[in-house]
This record gives C-alpha cells, sequence and structure tokens, in this order.
C-alpha cells in the first residue's frame, strides 16, 4: 500500500522558519512530480510549490523567495523549508506526489504561524 506521510508542522511565529518533510511508502514504481499545497482557514487548497524528478520548480507567487522545495530520489522524500513565515502562511499543508501513475495525498500537516 502507497502511502505519503507528512511532518514538521507545529506553531512559529511570525518571521521563523519550519522545515516540513514528505516521505512516500509502499510499492513505488514510479514516483514524478511532487508537491505541496496548503489549505488555509476558509481557503481553497491552493499549489504552494512543486518539483519534477529531475529537479525543476515552480512556486506560488506569494511564497516565492520565502519557501523552497527540494527532493531526496534516493529516499523517496520532498521537503519544503518555509523561511520569512507570515500569519497568512497559516494552513494545514498537504504533500502530493505522482505515484505509479496515480496522484497521491498525505493527510496533512498544520503549520500555524502566530505571535
Amino acid at each position: 500500500q502507497v502511502q505519503l506521510v507528512e511532518s514538521g508542522g507545529g506553531l512559529v511565529q511570525p518571521g521563523g522558519s519550519l522545515r516540513l518533510s514528505c516521505a512516500a511508502s509502499g510499492m513505488i514504481f514510479s514516483l514524478n512530480t511532487m508537491a505541496w499545497y496548503r489549505e488555509g482557514p476558509e481557503k481553497q487548497r491552493e499549489l504552494v510549490a512543486s518539483i519534477s524528478t529531475g529537479g525543476s520548480t515552480n512556486y506560488a507567487a506569494s511564497v516565492e523567495g520565502r519557501f523552497t522545495i527540494s527532493r531526496d530520489n534516493d529516499k523517496n522524500e520532498a521537503y519544503l523549508q518555509m523561511n520569512e513565515l507570515e500569519p497568512g502562511d497559516t494552513a494545514v499543508y498537504y504533500c502530493n506526489a505522482d505515484i505509479n501513475k496515480d496522484p497521491r495525498w498525505g493527510r496533512g500537516t498544520r503549520v500555524t504561524v502566530s505571535s
């Protein structure tokens, strides 16, 4: 059974940093684009950042320059380094990955930015 598990969320003050991790496990034959989405209070889920197998990245305008997505293909993991966090970044962050040509979602990890 294939699954994605996120970790690293928590409470942080404005201006602080967090690093999220996403681990894919199970019967994985192919792992292509990995991405982070978020769903803030009373907001729709939105794409935060994505990364291809080859390392090409894409960011939402609201996080460009503050967040960095990366991956370790040997470990089947993706990461999201979040710096200069703002209250508007408060959300549940979800990992998404194309695994065996099927889109998969993790259960999410909550990030709260508050003083």
